[in-house]
């Protein structure tokens, strides 16, 4: 896996840091999730985790679905939802897809005190993705239409923090069919990318929130064209019932299943379509 950061803390003590601070991840769940220490890390050093599940039924060409949480560290239900999501992948008898899971992106904005949407250099790390717009008005959205607000800043370049270098690492890496971003606390169902929306995912319905510069529903689903679902939960604190959390996961594998139906995959790689000589950070 790309290098991005050296990570300083090892699994077991990165799932104390988690355990300590997510009412709903104890740690010895997260010993046993299976994650692996990427090869990258945060600004202070902590392991950006992630885990490959492979499909359990018998597809010669697997869909492959990306599943991020916690891109936005006070967001602290992203991260525990995507903790029980895991389970229930494990426990699928029949899985079509091949999974590659990222349950926490932000690690040194979650385990501040209190959490923070930005990471450790005061960067929102989704607005910090090389969208082909970010370089002409990442700063000038920030500036005129957030008021400069802190919790937005996009950062001084695109790709200038870690974790969003790690994360578009993980993208050109794996390839993946549909991207799945887990956020809260509007409690919609958002959607960037090709074809048409889902209207309705358990008790999430379609609220499209639009795309702005450098976030990554713009940058994989307008620009590189890959789905790009974004589940709003309704609050970054509480999580959804086992109940509403199961639906949505339910309403997600049948959509998926019906948007991506398994076919060979094509010639020409989706990369060589890419209008490299756009992109800021190339």
């Amino acid at each position: 896996m790309p290098a991005s950061a050296v990570s300083l803390v090892s699994l077991e003590q990165m799932c104390a840091l988690i355990g300590g601070r997510l009412q709903s991840v104890e740690v010895q769940q997260c010993l046993q999730a299976g994650l692996r220490v990427g090869d990258g890390a945060s600004v202070h050093g902590l392991p950006l985790l992630y885990r490959d599940y492979p499909p359990t039924s018998q597809r010669a060409f697997p869909r492959r679905i990306l599943l991020i949480g916690g891109i936005h560290g006070d967001e602290l239900t992203a991260v525990s939802v995507v903790f029980r999501w895991m389970k229930q992948i494990e426990t699928e008898r029949f899985q079509p897809f091949q999974w590659r899971v990222l349950p926490s992106t932000n690690p040194d904005g979650l385990l501040r005190q209190p959490s923070t949407r930005v990471n450790a250099n005061g960067v929102d790390l989704n607005r910090n993705f090389p969208s082909v717009d970010w370089q002409t008005d990442a700063l000038d959205y920030w500036q005129r239409r957030t008021g400069r607000d802190v919790r937005r800043y996009p950062g001084p370049s695109a790709l200038s923090e870690p974790e969003t270098r790690w994360l578009v690492a993980q993208i050109e890496e794996f390839s993946p069919d549909a991207i799945v971003s887990i956020h809260a606390p509007y409690g919609v169902l958002d959607f960037d990318g090709p074809d048409e929306p889902p209207e309705q995912f358990g008790y999430l319905r379609l609220h499209q929130l639009g795309t702005y510069p450098g976030s990554l529903g713009n940058y994989a689903g307008v620009n590189r064209g890959v789905p790009v679902i974004t589940l709003e939960l309704p609050h970054a604190g509480i999580m959804p019932s086992e109940r509403q959390s199961r639906k949505i996961w339910t309403d997600m594998l049948t959509w998926l299943e019906k948007r991506l139906p398994e076919q060979a995959p094509p010639q020409t790689d989706r990369l060589e379509n890419l209008p490299w000589e756009s992109q800021p950070w190339h």
